[in-house]
């Protein structure tokens, strides 16, 4: 089931389609707009970060969905009073306008709508993302941020999964476990990303052609442990044909460490999801067993009936084992991780 690849080759064949499905735990596909046979309106391309600490978080995207772009700044608040501030700025058909780098390794993603104006420069390196966003949930403020990430890891998580319909496809990077310096500010508070408050940075860099109606799951962490070593992971399902691998890795102090498939057991009552209530995961190779609090379901619904972007984003504390390659076992206890159930029709 895990097919891994190892050595550099183009994405896609001159049909459109993936050349060779699987994992890698470094970008050795090359990705092209070129190279893709549909039409631009179908193209999906975005970049996505997560800056966090135990307390708080910051999300920032840049995508381009063919039809629309979308510049988005969430603020998390994880303390006694959880909060969450989301807002989005819409621009119509972009159609690859934004110039999104055929690569996460090196380029720059730069985009203003409305009154969102957002950089991610990446020079090899370091990467900044910096910017402001006016009038930001309708206050009359101004959010301003200036984020640095360093130190990436030299493993990370990339799949090349295709959709059962031709031409389709889906290209993905999760890199976790990035060190994060600066801030953001809003509404008169500071808000700090350090070495000594353990903020640490994800990238969900996503590139393909996407069937209409989608449904999926997606769960990433990342932490300091009590000895010093950063911990992630990444797991997932519902993003096309995975029979090829699945896109479950753990990650421990710069290595990928692969996982078969991960269950998401979210609460349901009436056929409905119960966000909010006590989560587990189940792993089939047994290597990650979690239990999960939530604290915040962050919401920021686009629905317009035929074309909507409905997602559970759900923040909490993570427990229970994962177990590494080698054997190792990885205690967690508390820490603040993310998971998601999301409905697209796109």
């Amino acid at each position: 089931m895990q097919h891994e690849i190892t050595a550099p080759q183009r994405l896609l064949n001159e049909s459109g389609n993936i050349k060779e499905p699987g994992f890698a735990k470094k970008l050795f596909w090359q990705y092209s707009r070129e190279d893709i046979k549909a039409p631009k309106i179908r193209i999906k391309e975005w970049d996505y970060y997560y800056i966090g600490t135990q307390d708080y978080g910051l999300c920032l995207t840049i995508s381009d969905a063919g039809f629309v772009s979308c510049l988005s700044i969430s603020v998390l608040e994880f303390g006694d009073n959880p909060t969450q501030l989301n807002d989005s700025e819409i621009g119509l058909l972009p159609l690859g306008k934004l110039n999104l780098p055929a690569t996460s390794e090196k380029g720059n993603t730069c985009a203003k709508v409305g009154t969102a104006d957002m950089k991610f420069e990446n020079d090899g390196k370091i990467r900044r993302l910096y910017g402001t966003y006016d009038n930001f949930c309708n206050t009359k403020k101004r959010l301003v941020f200036d984020v640095t990430l360093s130190d990436t890891p030299e493993e990370s998580m990339v799949i090349a999964t295709p959709f059962d319909k031709d031409k389709h496809f889906y290209y993905n990077q999760k890199i976790n476990c990035m060190r994060a310096a600066g801030f953001f500010k809003f509404d008169g508070r500071r808000y700090e990303f350090n070495a000594a408050n353990g903020a640490l940075g994800t990238l969900d860099w996503g590139r393909g052609v996407w069937t209409y109606d989608n449904t999926w799951f997606w769960g990433s962490g990342q932490m300091v442990l009590d000895n010093g070593s950063r911990f992630g992971f990444n797991i997932g399902y519902g993003f096309g044909n995975t029979s090829a691998a699945s896109e479950n890795m753990l990650f421990y102090n710069g290595k990928s460490h692969k996982l078969e498939d991960v269950t998401f057991n979210i609460p349901q009552e009436n056929g409905k999801y119960k966000y909010t209530e006590p989560w587990t995961f189940t792993s089939s190779d047994g290597r990650f067993e979690m239990s999960f609090e939530p604290i915040i379901d962050r919401q920021a619904p686009f629905d317009l009936k035929l074309i909507c972007m409905l997602p559970h984003q759900v923040f909490g504390k993570l427990s229970g084992t994962a177990i590494l390659d080698d054997g190792t076992k990885i205690e967690i206890k508390d820490k603040l991780i993310f998971a998601e159930h999301v409905h697209n029709k796109w």
